[in-house]
């Protein structure tokens, strides 16, 4: 959805000092198989000790209710850590806290194009549609993360094409 590369994932996650399970899903993907992938690792997280796992969701109850009765039958811990924080607050916390990152992805139906590839700063919190999530929560936008104190170092992120499919604008990092 995001349409990131998987070497800028990887190059995420070396930063970031945490492992990485990659799972390759079909194209297209039913929620059938989905759910069944999700489930073959939720057991491999057990099976290796993992307790809990964290979502980033914010405000939007249906999503946290599908993550919770997923999780159910596999004895793992939903988080929700930054559940309900007011999202406006949240995004200038993030910022002024140091992170780094770029639109990704654009919803045309909720914001125009041109907001791809852009920084996800202050000025983009300014220049925002009213009615516009400043956390992208209801999938006006997705940010690919190149820099923050929970990385070791930045990422340098290089900018190439940006393409327009099926209503979303997916700006390409490198």
């Amino acid at each position: 959805m995001h349409g990131t590369r998987r070497s800028v994932l990887e190059a995420q996650a070396r930063a970031a000092g945490l492992p990485l399970w990659i799972v390759p899903l079909p194209w297209p993907c039913s929620n059938e198989v989905y759910e069944q992938l999700m489930a073959e690792v939720c057991k491999r997280a057990v099976d290796q000790h993992v307790d809990a796992i964290a979502f980033g969701d914010l405000f939007l109850p249906d999503i946290r209710a599908y993550r919770e009765a997923q999780l159910k039958p596999t004895g793992l811990e939903p988080l929700f850590p930054l559940w309900e924080i007011p999202t406006a607050e949240l995004a200038r916390a993030m910022i002024a806290g140091g992170l780094r990152a770029k639109l990704a992805c654009v919803d045309t139906n909720q914001l125009p194009k041109t907001f791809a590839g852009r920084d996800f700063d202050s000025a983009l919190l300014r220049d925002l549609p009213p009615g516009t999530d400043p956390c992208g929560e209801n999938g006006e936008f997705h940010t690919c993360v190149y820099g923050g104190p929970m990385f070791t170092s930045p990422i340098d992120l290089q900018t190439g094409e940006v393409v327009n499919r099926d209503g979303f604008v997916y700006a390409d990092f490198q």
